[in-house]
């Protein structure tokens, strides 16, 4: 079973995604902002993670940037799911290693789910 993290703020989109990955078969967890989702993060061991970059308390530059400070999160897949376009994005995201860069309204959730399937080969 593939394990995501969703880093998400808004509760309805996150919860939204969750039943859309849960019933193609992933093991989903939450996490309401970047410094939670950290935490989660190290703990849950995902194979990839959903980010959205603005959030509360911590922002998806950020937690990014502590995830790739260690060893169990330089390698995970991060996609960034963030209704900024590409060119509002932080510069830094280019130094981070992301997979894939989404703007949350010009996909359907299906299409994401699509999406994150090929990035983790599923």
């Amino acid at each position: 079973m593939i394990k995501i993290a969703i880093i998400e703020d808004d509760p309805t989109i996150s919860q939204m995604y969750r039943m859309k990955f849960e019933a193609d078969g992933f093991d989903v967890r939450l996490a309401a902002n970047g410094e939670i989702g950290v935490k989660l993060v190290e703990e849950f061991q995902p194979d990839i993670i959903l980010l959205d970059l603005q959030m509360p308390e911590m922002d998806g530059v950020t937690a990014l940037k502590a995830i790739r400070s260690h060893d169990w999160g330089k390698s995970i897949p991060v996609i960034i799911l963030t209704n900024l376009g590409e060119e509002e994005a932080s510069d830094e995201l280019k130094d981070l290693n992301i997979h894939s860069y989404i703007v949350k309204a010009n996909l359907t959730p299906r299409q994401v789910v699509e999406r994150v399937k090929s990035a983790v080969n599923a």
